[in-house]
């Protein structure tokens, strides 16, 4: 692994001295174990730690298939889904390596009895296998998360609804919190120029989300003088929605839970805020039951804020705890659009408030690979920013999803995997010169 990292580090190694290079025989990846799924049996989830369960093991390379890539991995990122794979929730993601195994010989090589994590990666290609033309040794990548099997006819409109439509990291194995990566050639992106390994690697999973949730027509389709609510609009999905209502010509509504998350919000350009802590709203009465009166006070401070107008787009995903609010507090003929659920996958809401008043729920899904491309490509031209606010070690992965299990964290938290400090990686200083302060926006804080 010394001689990959001194070729990426040396910044001038050609693509036939990357192909030249010994692909050695194991490396080092952050594990789950199967033998620990039932380790927090009887625990509420917040009592959970990451650290006991995400190792950090030395474990052999995959073999390289059709249509494949091995990717040398500089920097990855903590996302929602290796939390919850950590901490067994909802279910054992073993499970998914198992249905995937059966899939196919080939698949078979991810069943195995630990489940290497991470859905993010920067990093240099090593390694194609046949089939592949378009990357080659030596490119500088990024990778989106979505692996799709494309043999079913239903994918080929939107590859989100192949039948074989998987999270790499997640619902697949050989995930990008590692020293090597293995990745579908058609995960593969551009390395945006500008910016670091680490900020490089920290946009993927959720700017591909905010994207095809906010932007797409597969999601909300936003347009120029909407009103967008948007939960969560610091962190790691909220603060990539922030930045496209504003780039798209959009309001954005930034809900946040704190001061310091406010001035982020301000920072990059954002005028209605609500700080959740300081209204004190009660959306849940109980366990079982609703406030409506809470949502009328909710709906009547976004009144305040946009000169009297309801909001055309809920940008929702902390799912229980908010989703009764979201769908009131949407315009006549608005739209909610949901992912993730981190507060809860069961939702409840008053269906009068949707029904007579002609508005619509869309589920979205992380991003096809046009999306995707999109997304990284506003990345690449400095129109959007990464919203990186710290990085990790790999060694102190289990410390990294441990502070975005507990929300102590701001953006996204990145992990250094073969590069061996912060800062490295950068080929286009000018363009970067011209959005510093915009790419540290969330440092710090």
């Amino acid at each position: 692994m010394q001689q990959i990292r001194d070729a990426i580090l040396a910044g001038d190694t050609s693509g036939e001295e990357f192909a030249a290079l010994e692909v050695p025989e194991s490396y080092r990846a952050v594990t789950v174990h199967k033998d620990e799924v039932g380790l927090f049996e009887g625990l509420d989830s917040k009592d959970k730690d990451p650290r006991k369960t995400l190792h950090l093991d030395d474990v052999p390379v995959p073999e390289l298939g059709p249509g494949e890539a091995l990717v040398a991995v500089m920097a990855s990122a903590i996302n929602y889904n290796t939390v919850w794979t950590s901490i067994f929730e909802p279910v054992s993601t073993f499970g998914f390596l198992e249905r995937y195994g059966r899939l196919s010989p080939l698949s078979k090589r991810h069943d195995l009895p630990y489940h290497i994590v991470g859905s993010d990666l920067a990093g240099v290609v090593l390694r194609t296998g046949p089939g592949v033309h378009l990357w080659h040794p030596g490119d500088e990548v990024v990778a989106h998360c979505l692996s799709v099997e494309l043999e079913s006819p239903d994918g080929h409109n939107d590859t989100m609804l192949d039948p074989e439509q998987r999270i790499w990291g997640f619902e697949t194995n050989f995930g990008g919190l590692a020293e090597i990566a293995l990745v579908k050639s058609n995960q593969l992106m551009p390395k945006p120029a500008h910016l670091t390994w680490e900020e490089a690697a920290s946009p993927g999973l959720v700017n591909s989300t905010a994207y095809r949730q906010l932007v797409s027509r597969n999601g909300a389709g936003m347009k120029q003088g909407d009103n967008v609510l948007i939960w969560g609009a610091s962190g790691g999905l909220g603060g990539f929605a922030t930045q496209y209502a504003l780039n798209g010509g959009a309001t954005p509504v930034c809900v946040v839970s704190n001061d310091e998350k406010a001035d982020i919000c301000r920072a990059m350009g954002a005028e209605l805020i609500i700080n959740r802590s300081e209204k004190a709203y009660k959306f849940w009465k109980n366990e079982h039951e609703q406030d409506p009166a809470e949502w009328r006070r909710f709906g009547k401070d976004i009144r305040e804020l946009t000169g009297g107008e309801d909001v055309d787009i809920v940008f929702e995903h902390p799912g229980r705890e908010t989703f009764g609010a979201s769908v009131y507090a949407a315009r006549k003929g608005g739209t909610i659009v949901t992912c993730a659920s981190t507060s809860g996958f069961m939702h409840q809401y008053d269906n009068r408030y949707l029904w007579m008043n002609l508005k619509r729920i869309i589920g979205s899904h992380f991003a096809n690979y046009r999306e995707s491309w999109e997304a990284n490509r506003l990345i690449a031209k400095g129109m959007i920013h990464p919203t990186l606010s710290q990085s990790y070690p790999l060694e102190e992965t289990g410390q990294a999803a441990l502070d975005v299990h507990r929300n102590a964290h701001q953006g996204k938290v990145g992990v250094l995997c073969l590069a061996p400090e912060e800062g490295l990686g950068v080929r286009d200083p000018e363009l970067r010169a011209k959005h510093e302060s915009a790419i540290n926006r969330f440092r710090g804080v």
